[in-house]
C-alpha cells in the first residue's frame, strides 16, 4: 500500500488541525535538525518502535528528501494499521525548508554520521592520492585502502569508519555513550 504525499504547506495546515508528525530519520539527523513538533520514530527501529496515536488524527512521516518514506510507505501504512489517515511529505524536510517553514536547527550537534564518513573517506582518498603524486607512489595504497572500505561498506552494510566515528568525542551525546571523566 502506498501512502498518499502532501505538499509541506498542505502537511502544515494538517499539523496545525492536530495532526501527529513522525520523522522517520535516524537520531543524529534529527539531532541536528528537525521540523518543530516532530516526534522521532527512525526507521531502522521501526518494527519496535510504538506508535501512540491520538484519537485517529492524521500522522505525517517525512524524512530528508521524501526517498526513504516512499521507499518505506509499505511499513509505514502497516504501522499506522488503518487506524487513521497517514500521509506522505513530498520532499521531505528538504522541501519543507524551501517552503520557507520553521525547522528548529542545532549546529551544537555533530554532523550526520553518514556525512562524516564521507568527508573522512574524501579527505583521506584525497590526501592519499595528492601524497602519492607529490612525495612517494606508497602514498597511494590510502585511497586504495578508502576505496576497498567503501566497497565492502556498499556490499556488507558494514562501515568500519562509522563504527569507529561513533566513539570520536563530538558523537557521545548522539549516540548515548558517557563521556569519560
Amino acid at each position: 500500500m502506498s501512502l498518499p504525499t502532501l505538499s509541506p504547506k498542505d502537511a502544515k495546515r494538517l499539523l496545525d488541525r492536530g495532526a501527529t508528525l513522525m520523522d522517520i530519520r535516524e537520531a543524529d539527523e534529527h539531532a541536528r535538525e528537525r521540523i518543530p513538533g516532530a516526534r522521532l520514530m527512525p526507521l531502522s527501529k521501526l518494527d519496535e518502535a510504538e506508535l501512540a496515536l491520538h484519537g485517529g488524527r492524521p500522522v505525517i512521516f517525512h524524512c530528508k528528501s521524501g526517498a526513504r518514506t516512499k521507499g518505506s510507505a509499505t511499513r509505514l501504512a502497516a504501522k499506522v494499521g488503518g487506524t487513521c489517515e497517514a500521509f506522505i511529505v513530498e520532499g521531505g524536510i528538504d522541501a519543507w525548508k524551501k517552503a520557507g517553514l520553521p525547522v528548529a536547527v542545532d549546529r551544537r550537534q555533530p554532523l550526520e554520521l553518514q556525512r562524516q564518513v564521507q568527508i573522512g573517506a574524501g579527505s583521506m582518498a584525497f590526501a592519499g592520492t595528492l601524497l602519492g603524486l607529490l612525495v612517494s607512489p606508497w602514498f597511494l595504497i590510502v585511497p586504495t585502502f578508502v576505496g576497498a572500505g567503501l566497497m565492502v561498506a556498499g556490499i556488507t552494510g558494514f562501515c568500519g569508519m562509522a563504527r569507529i566515528l561513533v566513539k570520536a568525542p563530538w558523537n557521545r551525546a548522539v549516540y548515548g555513550q558517557p563521556q569519560r571523566a
